[in-house]
């Protein structure tokens, strides 16, 4: 087990998973949603009810399964639409700064 554990921790691109778990996988689809398709992996990972034990094998599988559905929620959608950050969550993306808080935060003018 901790051979398997050894090695997911030399892994630090979503292309280096995607070729350990052996998913092919588009380019195009990785160079726009690569940090969303790790964070979606493990946010599947933390919901996973009930993992293999002591069975690098099963272990293997479950993450394979795992990274498959991740990588797959991009290829037909965007990160926009998946909403896996913060900030495409909050107001769809976007932030409203009024014009008065804008004025507030600028330095003020010493008269002359």
């Amino acid at each position: 087990m901790q051979g398997f554990i050894e090695q997911l921790k030399r892994l630090s691109s979503a292309e280096d998973f995607l070729h350990f778990f052996g998913i092919p996988f588009d380019e195009k689809v990785v160079n726009v949603s690569r940090l969303h398709i790790l964070k979606r992996f493990f946010q599947y990972i933390r919901q996973q009810e009930a993992m293999p034990q002591n069975n690098e094998a099963a272990m293997f599988k479950v993450y394979h399964g795992l990274l498959l559905k991740a990588y797959s929620d991009f290829v037909s959608s965007t990160p926009a639409d998946e909403k896996v950050f913060k900030v495409f969550q909050d107001v769809d993306g976007r932030q409203h700064v009024s014009l008065d808080n804008l004025r507030a935060s600028l330095p003020t003018r010493d008269a002359a």
